[in-house]
């Protein structure tokens, strides 16, 4: 099941780190701006998430995997569509604004050689959590009705810490390049 969401996550996140890799070259700020825009994301993100606001929502798209590609799939059909759309985690619902500043980090990276390497990197770590989630969700039933509500609430403030931390991190850099 875990090749079924890394290879699609790999592959789609290696294409992305092409893509802004031959960007950076014909556009030689877009490396600095990624940076700056990383340190504005995570900071506006990074405290809404901490300080528990509603305001602003994860960017993303609203729906999941829909039912008509699994209808009458085979189990190992159906493991290869949820693999290849929730694996990359570009064509569904993300709720930690955490997601949304791995792109803006990878086109950070300018060269093409090192930024397909850590964009496929992303994507393999991004698909092996969403798997890793599945299998423990799927492995036991939630007594608590409460209990994924509390976990969110968790994840969700790690997720702002951690944008903070980004952000700082990118705030630096960011002075660097452009000085």
């Amino acid at each position: 099941m875990f090749a079924a969401y890394l290879v699609p996550g790999a592959a789609a996140w290696a294409a992305l780190g092409l893509a802004f890799g031959v960007a950076a070259v014909e556009i030689a700020w877009l490396p600095t701006a990624a940076v700056v825009a990383s340190a504005v994301y995570g900071c506006a993100y990074g405290a809404a998430e901490v300080g528990g606001s509603p305001w602003p929502t994860a960017p993303g798209l609203r729906w999941q995997v829909p039912q008509d590609l699994l209808i009458g799939a085979s189990p190992p059909q159906r493991v290869l569509v949820w693999g290849s759309i929730l694996g990359p985690g570009f064509l569904t619902r993300n709720p930690y604004a955490g997601f949304a500043i791995l792109p803006l980090l990878v086109a950070a990276v300018g060269r093409v050689p090192a930024v397909v390497v850590v964009a496929g990197l992303a994507g393999v770590a991004h698909a092996a959590g969403r798997a890793a989630a599945l299998l423990r969700d799927s492995a036991r039933p939630q007594d608590d009705p409460f209990a994924l509500l509390l976990s969110s609430l968790r994840w969700r403030l790690v997720d702002g810490l951690a944008l903070l931390t980004v952000a700082g991190a990118a705030a630096v850099v960011a002075g660097f390049r452009i000085r």
